[in-house]
């Protein structure tokens, strides 16, 4: 099924919450539904997110800056890369974090909000539904406790509570928050209900 113009779906949320496995799901939905549909997710398996996905092992081996800077060098290539060619096809892209994840990560660790959605709105694409997954931080941490590769540097639970307030404090049309502790199931046809209409 051919589209008008390509359409950006944002998946966001504290770890745990169960956005990813939801952004799969509907991506499946929509392929099962012939869109042409990809999915990506930040950080990227380019240089940059990989950088950030190794240091992201040890607590403190960045400074928020530093975090900051080597995200926004991994969205850079991922917008061009990814976000922008997969667009310009029409397609459909689900992506798993954006920007709004540095503005509540970040943010959390005392860089200016606005600030870190300036730098961000200057070169990257607008989406047009950001769903966010909102659960306790305790709850999420305990749904990812038998990961095999922790995050030291993100999955601490006093700094989650910090990053959940400013990830509830997003408003407008194209926000959607989900209570994440409903059924995987509710969730999805919650989801489809919200994202389909756009398509068909």
């Amino acid at each position: 099924m051919v589209l008008q113009k390509g359409i950006l779906i944002v998946f966001e949320g504290i770890d745990g919450s169960g956005k990813s496995t939801q952004a799969k799901i509907l991506l499946e939905r929509l392929q099962e539904e012939d869109f042409d549909a990809v999915y990506f997710r930040e950080p990227s398996k380019g240089k940059w997110g990989r950088k950030i996905k190794k240091k992201a092992l040890h607590p403190d081996s960045l400074s928020p800056e530093e975090e900051l800077d080597l995200f926004q060098k991994d969205r850079r290539e991922n917008v061009e890369q990814n976000l922008k060619p997969a667009l310009k096809k029409k397609k459909i892209v689900i992506l798993d974090r954006y920007y709004y994840s540095n503005i509540a990560y970040q943010g959390a660790k005392g860089i200016d909000e606005k600030l870190i959605r300036r730098m961000n709105e200057e070169f990257a694409v607008e989406p047009d539904l950001v769903f966010i997954f909102d659960i306790d931080p305790k709850k999420g941490l305990e749904r990812i406790e038998n990961r095999k590769k922790k995050d030291k540097l993100f999955e601490r639970e006093d700094y989650l509570v910090k990053v959940r307030e400013i990830f509830r404090s997003f408003k407008g049309e194209k926000f959607v928050h989900i209570d994440a502790l409903k059924s995987e199931e509710e969730i999805s046809k919650e989801i489809q209900e919200i994202a389909l209409p756009i398509f068909l």
